[in-house]
């Protein structure tokens, strides 16, 4: 849908163009109301971000996989809490995250941590997650 209107209007009028703005937005809508009716989430809620700007990724525990590894969400959402109060939570495709995560485990940003320091998580900055760049691996399934 959105090629389609990229044709039909000219790059200088795409700036200024009320309806061409109105349908991008909409498109955005449709896709956060799929996420919410029709996709599987996959809720955490830190509470470190604000004090170490990153997100922890856990993808083992207890010596086994899990979080990252095991899940069959189609999205993560990570709450924001302590210094963020709940007010911002960031949704990310789950296969775009293990992407990134991976990128992270490689560079050695893996910390232990949880009960007893038994999960092993990556940690990612949270500036990151929206400068990285996008490529094929993204889109592979879960």
């Amino acid at each position: 849908m959105q090629r389609k209107i990229k044709r039909k209007l000219k790059m200088k009028d795409r700036k200024t163009n009320f309806d061409y703005d109105l349908i991008i937005g909409q498109q955005g809508e449709k896709l956060v109301d799929h996420i919410f009716k029709d996709s599987t989430v996959e809720v955490k809620r830190d509470f470190w971000t604000g004090t170490t700007g990153n997100i922890a990724v856990e993808f083992e525990s207890r010596g086994k996989p899990s979080g990252i590894s095991k899940t069959k969400s189609d999205y993560y959402a990570f709450v924001l809490a302590e210094q963020f109060r709940d007010e911002v939570i960031i949704i990310i495709k789950t296969s775009r995250l293990k992407q990134i995560a991976r990128e992270y485990y490689l560079k050695g940003c893996v910390k232990e941590m949880g009960d007893d320091k038994t999960s092993l998580s990556v940690l990612i900055p949270i500036k990151d997650l929206s400068n990285f760049a996008y490529n094929d691996r993204a889109t592979d399934t879960n």
